[in-house]
């Protein structure tokens, strides 16, 4: 738990505390740390910390979805830009807000879940231009 909470970001990779101890040994640690609230599940062998919310006094992830999202393709070596509906609103050409967390990931096909909550990101491909 130390080692977690000295970290700086807020997402965590398994693979960064590989050297702990054992797959098994780990696997089981942060089991007990899901169940107990001090990290959230976002994807395989992706977590994310948690806080006491202010306001609810629950327990929360420690960002937003879209920063944890962000962090969590960061780590993982993955290129992403803003999905097109996203891109329309920044640029002036649409009035509506999107909702929905949609990033592009060029041609590159990714099948990876970052979920938090009932929140998924959602991935749109970019076609080859011919």
């Amino acid at each position: 738990m130390r080692s977690i909470a000295r970290r700086r970001s807020v997402v965590i990779l398994r693979s960064e505390l590989a050297d702990l101890g054992s797959p098994a040994q780990l696997g089981r640690v942060l089991a007990a740390l899901v169940k107990s609230g001090k990290l959230v599940r976002v994807g395989r062998g992706v977590y994310a910390k948690t806080r006491i919310n202010r306001f609810t006094g629950r327990l929360a992830p420690a960002a937003t979805f879209e920063a944890i999202a962000s962090e969590a393709f960061r780590k993982l070596g993955i290129d992403i830009t803003p999905g097109t509906l996203l891109c329309e609103y920044n640029a002036g050409k649409s009035t509506q807000v999107p909702m929905t967390p949609v990033v592009s990931t060029g041609t590159r096909r990714i099948s990876r879940k970052i979920q938090v909550g009932r929140k998924v990101v959602i991935y749109e491909r970019r076609s080859k231009s011919r």
